[in-house]
């Protein structure tokens, strides 16, 4: 199996990931660089964070690289720092995952996700287990710079109408479940003239509060809060603070492909330009477009992709259906933060968060998943299947059909045996229909498989 997956590498903290391969994945950045530039190099909360950023540092520096260490800071932050101060970067990361895992993430000199060519090479390089070491007195250089989330701050602030923002005094309830948002979020909406209230904002690597993925089951609180405060909005963190949910000002959960098409409206609004977004994101998206007479490109799931492709096609927006929103304009790359900044923008000009989800058409969504003993061999019998039902295909990332009211994704995941599965259509239970036509699929491909064995 790869050693990256979608975004980055992952996997239990101390038995996958350990110091030994956070040392090796700094010491093959370091030889592919040529063993020249500097790094800045983070963590979330983590607390295995301090462990495997001790050991990346040291890799690092054992291959001539100078080193940054920019202390516990959120993906975006990192990243935005990396694009104008360093020439890479690794963020010490599980994102969403639950409290046990722990991940390495590497970033490019632009501040985006490494390039997958980069991470192919990468990857050599640590399987060969040959690194450019140098000799004693070439080691890198190595110094502190806390103050990167103060910068980012102030940039987010710069992206946006703060002077409007301010002038709204908005109630903000904030999630930031003990991960690294913590020290940005709330210190960003009170620089936006916010009043602020907190849920989980003290960094705890523990995650007691809930577990870093946002999901509305574990925002009751959050709801309840907003609207026994009567605030505008609620939002919510994952660990990294690269993605973030909303609450409307009633508590109810946005759902992240509504929120998604809502913001992309607001962005077309305001400037001409193509969008970007993953095949699995909804046919809203393409609404949204074609209603602005906008450009929609479909990526491969994952948000290098879709950061890349707007990067090659000048895009005004791009971003995917779980919260993770790029403004090119900031930087490229899902920023939970600025997508929270943004939407305070929006709501500056006399909206409500609950009459701005009505803007965009609706849809209805199902999703599964199902164990595959060959993902490879599957993919290419549901490929060819799908080609002779004469619809629409598209073969992007999996297979995606097209049907008159709706559509099937599916793919195989990129870090377990399994397959994903996403349909939508106009009602609820079309949805769930094209989606057990794609589980029958792969059913069908399994069976073909192990009949011809």
């Amino acid at each position: 199996m790869a050693l990256f997956g979608t975004n980055g590498v992952r996997g239990i903290a101390n038995e996958y990931i350990n110091p030994e391969l956070a040392v090796n994945l700094a010491r093959s950045l370091g030889t592919y660089m040529g063993s020249k530039g500097t790094v800045a190099i983070g963590c979330d909360t983590r607390i295995s964070g301090q462990m495997l950023k001790s050991a990346a540092i040291a890799g690092a520096l054992s291959t001539g690289l100078n080193v940054i260490d920019v202390g516990i800071v959120p993906t975006p932050s990192i990243q935005y720092y990396v694009r104008d101060y360093a020439d890479a970067g690794i963020v010490i990361t599980a994102s969403h995952n639950p409290r046990e895992y722990n991940g390495i993430k590497l970033i490019a000199g632009d501040g985006t996700e490494f390039p997958r060519d980069g991470e192919l090479e990468i990857e050599k390089i640590y399987l060969s287990g040959k690194y450019s070491l140098t000799s004693w007195e070439k080691t890198g250089s190595f110094r502190t710079d806390f103050g990167v989330n103060d910068y980012y701050i102030k940039n987010v602030i710069n992206s946006v109408d703060a002077e409007n923002i301010r002038s709204s005094t908005f109630k903000v309830v904030v999630d930031t479940g003990c991960g690294a948002g913590s020290l940005t979020l709330p210190f960003l909406l009170r620089e936006l003239g916010c009043h602020v209230l907190t849920l989980g904002a003290q960094p705890d690597g523990t995650f007691p509060w809930r577990n870093p993925e946002p999901l509305p089951g574990a925002l009751t609180e959050l709801s309840e809060l907003v609207k026994m405060t009567g605030a505008d909005l609620g939002a919510a963190h994952d660990g990294d603070a690269d993605r973030i949910v909303f609450m409307d000002e009633n508590g109810e959960f946005i759902n992240e492909e509504v929120l998604l098409a809502m913001v992309a409206k607001y962005m077309l609004e305001r400037e001409k330009g193509p969008i970007v977004t993953p095949v699995s994101s909804s046919q809203r998206m393409a609404d949204v477009a074609k209603d602005a007479g906008a450009e929609l490109y479909w990526t491969a799931v994952g948000s290098i992709n879709v950061a890349r492709k707007m990067m090659e096609v000048n895009a005004v927006f791009g971003g995917e259906g779980n919260g993770g929103l790029i403004f090119p304009k900031h930087q490229y790359c899902r920023d939970g933060a600025m997508a929270c900044a943004k939407i305070l923008e929006i709501l500056a000009n006399g909206h409500k968060l609950s009459e701005l989800t009505k803007s965009v058409p609706e849809y209805f969504n199902a999703k599964t998943k199902i164990p595959s003993v060959d993902t490879q061999v599957t993919m290419e019998r549901v490929k060819f299947e799908a080609s002779g039902l004469g619809l629409k295909i598209d073969t992007i990332d999996g297979v995606k059909i097209w049907y008159e009211d709706g559509w099937v994704l599916i793919r195989p995941s990129g870090t377990e045996p399994i397959f994903r599965i996403f349909a939508e259509a106009k009602k609820q239970e079309r949805a769930e229909e094209l989606m057990q036509e794609g589980m029958n699929m792969i059913i069908r491909a399994e069976k073909a498989s192990s009949t011809d064995e």
